[in-house]
């Protein structure tokens, strides 16, 4: 475990859960372990489901995960949210990420 990892995991178990918290650690597990920056991140989600940036990085950790329909599932949320936040930027991001994993039809 890298030592931000580490230095994160011990305000999470010391200190009041936060979505920014869970977001960090969510980011920071992305490149070495997906599956646990989904458990962060998902609850990131849980505390604030309004939290755009999370449905975005969801997405990339479920997708590099292996998990390619419910990444699909994370961005089309994430797409709603951000639409209603008038974050249209990363909706437009989020549209590309959704197209690149969706096959095309035939």
């Amino acid at each position: 475990m890298n030592e931000r990892i580490a230095n994160l995991e011990k305000l999470l178990a010391t200190g009041p859960d936060s979505p920014l918290l869970r977001f960090s650690l969510g980011s920071t597990y992305l490149a070495e372990d997906p599956v646990r920056a989904v458990e962060h991140l998902q609850a990131a989600l849980k505390l604030d489901p309004s939290y755009v940036a999370a449905w975005k990085l969801l997405g990339k950790a479920l997708a590099a995960s292996g998990e390619t329909e419910l990444a699909q599932e994370a961005y089309r949320e994430g797409i709603v949210t951000a639409e209603v936040a008038g974050q249209i930027q990363a909706a437009k991001e989020m549209r590309v990420f959704l197209k690149r994993l969706c096959p095309p039809a035939s």
